[in-house]
């Protein structure tokens, strides 16, 4: 991933020295769980603990002629402990093959890495449930299709991206879980070379746990699940910018990104306050998404395992993890500095005189003993005369509402009081709290 989206611990997380530093805490472990077991020599157990470095620049080179990266790394290894280690460095690498290690330390990378997303779907989610109390009882006008609905309140929609971060989180845990396994099974699994107490034993002294059964590599089933758990993490965050690029277009502009001094929207239009984080936000989640796929296609893999998802993995994993904690941070940012604008909210409800509570007529008419359709029909046929009636500032000119009043039909089952009660926003909106005491106390 470019530097512009990568923040500085999932840089340290993802970077050669880590992946080689990774690798050769592998080796160790596996070299001091044998030494216990009694197959390799307690002294060179120590020698490798304690002398055993690498060099990247030496391990590339040695590449470029053996074009196998874990062998060059193992060579490099055992370089380093010079002319009068070599009886020690025999031992390195003892019964394992190269998965054995990439994937065991690919395992301690997707744990740290983890450990970075948690920490900010925790941090996004308290930023949510402060804001959503804030706007709690803010009245806004609810839209579905777009179109002018129900009046809801703000702290509604930041109360639902709360809960629905809930919800990632736990299936974020899940996924990670899943994937902090290692594997020291050998060359197709079946345990050639060392026995499956080795294993449990090396994995268990870097805080991971032995995949029950394996091939050469680890089944990619967990990181598909892993890597489109964060496609759908990374989807609640476009649908939060989604919802904030609509609030901040210039005739709504109910909500807008925090502009700050010395901003510029625009080479052309000095005026301009575009929404550019939510559309970043936007943009990088679809390339999570299509990462996922490529996650997907990784599953399949010939036989005991070809290497066909390992060049994917090299970009698709650190990318993936990258962005969902890019995102995750911006987004976080996004709500905690978010301008909102309650008279424009109340304003944009009232636009329509009246029409969003047509369905509370609807069935207060009906409550009141006109049947459904009819109550349907009168109603509609009123709203439909309002809307007709909008004037080029595209406010209807005629009132709703007067018309309610002014209808025998109406009037002969419902009091005015009662008619003045279907239009109260606040009727609209009295279980609001309820909803709220619900979402908080799951947490």
């Amino acid at each position: 991933m470019i530097a512009r989206y990568t923040r500085p611990r999932m840089a340290e997380i993802w970077s050669e020295q880590s992946k080689f530093a990774n690798w050769l805490k592998v080796e160790l472990a596996a070299t001091d769980a044998l030494a216990a077991a009694g197959i390799v020599p307690l002294e060179s157990a120590a020698t490798l603990r304690k002398h055993a470095s690498f060099d990247i620049a030496r391990i590339n080179e040695i590449e470029q002629q053996t074009r196998h990266d874990v062998l060059a790394f193992t060579q490099a290894v055992a370089e380093s402990l010079g002319p009068d280690g070599a009886q020690h460095a025999r031992w390195l690498h003892y019964g394992l093959t190269s998965t054995d290690v990439v994937d065991t330390a690919q395992a301690l990378a997707l744990v740290a890495a983890s450990a970075e997303i948690r920490a900010g779907i925790i941090r996004l989610r308290e930023v949510l449930r402060a804001r959503a109390i804030e706007f709690q009882n803010t009245p806004c006008i609810g839209r579905t299709h777009g179109v002018h609905a129900e009046p809801t309140t703000f702290g509604m929609k930041l109360l639902l991206w709360y809960s629905e971060m809930g919800r990632n989180l736990r299936r974020f845990d899940a996924a990670a879980e899943d994937l902090r396994v290692g594997k020291i099974s050998g060359a197709v699994g079946a345990f050639g070379k060392l026995l499956p107490e080795h294993e449990a034993a090396i994995v268990a002294v870097l805080g991971l746990q032995a995949a029950a059964v394996s091939t050469q590599v680890l089944q990619r089933d967990r990181h598909a699940a892993y890597i489109a758990t964060l496609a759908v993490l990374c989807s609640t965050l476009d649908k939060i910018a989604l919802e904030i690029r609509h609030l901040q277009r210039t005739e709504v502009r109910e909500a807008e990104e925090f502009f700050s001094a010395g901003q510029k929207g625009s080479s052309a239009m000095p005026h301009k306050r575009n929404p550019i984080t939510c559309e970043q936000i936007s943009g990088l989640a679809r390339v999570v998404r299509g990462n996922s796929q490529v996650a997907l296609e990784n599953v399949a893999l010939w036989h005991e395992r070809d290497i066909s998802h390992s060049s994917a993995e090299r970009v698709i994993l650190p990318d993936t993890t990258i962005l969902a904690d890019y995102l995750l941070a911006k987004s976080a940012n996004l709500i905690e500095k978010l301008l909102v604008y309650p008279a424009r909210m109340l304003r944009n409800l009232e636009l329509t005189g009246g029409l969003i509570y047509s369905g509370q007529l609807l069935i207060d008419l009906a409550a009141a003993g006109m049947t459904r359709e009819d109550a349907y029909r009168l109603v509609q046929s009123h709203t439909m005369s309002a809307w007709n009636s909008t004037t080029a500032s595209g406010e209807p000119e005629v009132s709703f509402r007067a018309l309610i009043e002014q209808d025998p039909a109406v009037t002969a089952l419902i009091s005015p009081e009662k008619i003045a009660a279907a239009f109260d926003v606040n009727r609209q909106l009295a279980n609001i709290d309820a909803v709220f005491t619900r979402v908080l106390a799951e947490g």
